[in-house]
């Protein structure tokens, strides 16, 4: 079954939005949690977590107290998420020296970047030599560092939609299932995303750890498409097409925390 990339989702207008959420607070795991309440047309009870806090997002139609009751069915997960979230916020950036030599986290390896002067005035030419581990690029001669920056960015992002690609479509074949559309997401805490509509988002810095921990991400995704929960039949889907993801998830988690460049 086909799938595309989406690069942009068109978003509501800001006035809508705003009308529709409330700041609403909850009591679970012995604190008092604050959350943004948002009513949309969705068929179920979502939870995400962002800078803010927890945010829900309801059917119109479902009163507070059931939305509560689903708070409280997903506690464990939203203490665990808001905890990983604030740990992640908290954690130092590194200070990449982007110059002549310096180093990028690449597939689980280090690219040293080699700079040069393009002869063009304009043009930027990037060659990627995976025998030496080196990524050349060719610059103007008064190129910023932001600029380096958003060309590195821009290579990592496209390096990434086609390998995403090749994975969903190995592993969609395995399962039994592909997604409606596939996007690449720049989200800040989370790797990965599927709507109930089938469509998967996931994240381009994925592209600096190693592949067996960008599979286990993809695995998880496509697992939703089946079981749209964390419940064991969820993981038991997981299992059934990346049997080593209890490692690989530790694994991701543990280098999470690592320090990432920051683009």
């Amino acid at each position: 079954m086909p799938f595309f990339f989406r690069r942009k989702v068109q978003a509501p207008p800001i006035q809508d939005v705003q009308q529709a959420q409330q700041i609403q607070q909850i009591q679970i795991g012995g604190n008092t949690i604050s959350y943004t309440l948002r009513r949309s047309q969705r068929r179920s009870i979502g939870f995400t977590i962002k800078d803010d806090g927890l945010r829900v997002t309801a059917p119109t139609w479902v009163n507070l107290v059931d939305i509560e009751r689903a708070i409280h069915a997903k506690q464990s997960w939203i203490i665990k998420a808001l905890a990983n979230h604030q740990q992640f916020r908290q954690r130092p950036e590194q200070q990449t020296p982007w110059r002549d030599g310096a180093s990028l986290p690449y597939l689980g390896e280090n690219l040293t970047l080699r700079l040069q002067e393009s002869a063009s005035s304009k043009a930027v030419h990037i060659n990627h030599d995976p025998y030496v581990n080196t990524l050349t690029i060719s610059l103007p001669a008064n190129t910023t560092e932001q600029e380096l920056k958003k060309q590195l960015q821009r290579w990592l992002q496209s390096q990434a939609q086609q390998l995403f690609v090749e994975r969903v479509q190995f592993y969609g074949e395995k399962l039994g299932a592909f997604p409606t559309a596939l996007a690449l997401s720049s989200a800040n805490t989370r790797w990965g995303s599927c709507t109930s509509k089938g469509k998967i988002r996931l994240n381009w810095r994925l592209m600096h750890f190693p592949l067996p921990l960008i599979d286990y991400v993809i695995a998880h995704e496509l697992a939703h498409l089946k079981e749209m929960n964390h419940s064991p039949r969820f993981w038991a889907t997981v299992a059934s097409i990346f049997p080593d993801f209890m490692h690989a998830r530790k694994t991701l988690r543990q280098q999470a925390q690592a320090i990432l460049p920051t683009f």
